[in-house]
């Protein structure tokens, strides 16, 4: 997942969980020109949608290691076999944002490799079972009507903003994991110079299905 605009000097917080989400779903491919309020509707019913899925426990193999920063990644799935990344050094870098910015009654110490976890564990569980089409339902988007047929269409980012929503509800945080990924984008930027964004910001998301 990647957050833009996300100026180091800002008040990140005092955008709200939603208000972030609406921005992930706004940066997505295909949703450049949608409507602004059908962006925050869509924020609103995938978080609800996430907040509400019950506890899913991680199947996959967890791995361990360093490189994320290099690769603009806190976490990742891969399918061959069922594996978790977890970049520990983006996560040592989240931890201690939450200290700079004075975060740590909304992200426990922990919290953050247990939120990265309960995200992709998520992840799983939407693409290989039925919550995926449960999503697809909530989000009340209509891909083909014919009469009174109606075939649930996709939503690009829908899923990360669940996935968002489930882990802060799991874990017990203060803010969603979404407000910390807009910071870790921040420091990426003040440590390239970077203001185009070129470079990835850490703290996202790669599933890879191999």
């Amino acid at each position: 997942m990647t957050v833009k605009d996300a100026p180091a000097r800002v008040d990140l917080a005092a955008t709200d969980d939603i208000g972030w989400a609406v921005r992930l779903l706004a940066a997505t491919p295909t949703h450049e020109h949608r409507d602004p309020e059908l962006l925050r509707r869509w924020a609103r019913a995938a978080d609800a949608f996430g907040a509400a899925l019950a506890p899913v426990a991680c199947e996959a193999r967890i791995v361990e290691r360093d490189g994320g920063l290099e690769l603009g990644l806190l976490a990742r799935y891969t399918s061959r076999p069922p594996t978790v990344e977890l970049y520990t050094d983006t996560i040592d870098l989240a931890e201690r944002t939450v200290d700079a910015r004075g975060w740590r009654h909304w992200y426990p110490p922990g919290s953050v490799r247990a939120a990265a976890l309960a995200h992709e564990a998520v992840h799983v569980h939407l693409h290989h079972g039925p919550a995926k089409a449960g999503l697809k339902r909530a989000l009340g988007h209509s891909a083909l009507r014919l009469g009174r047929l109606r075939v649930p269409g996709h939503v690009a980012g829908a899923e990360e903003v669940a996935a968002h929503a489930y882990a802060r509800t799991v874990c017990g945080l203060g803010r969603s994991p979404l407000l910390l990924t807009a910071a870790l984008a921040a420091e990426a930027e003040a440590r390239t110079g970077s203001a185009n964004g070129s470079n990835p910001p850490p703290a996202r998301d790669a599933r890879r299905e191999n």
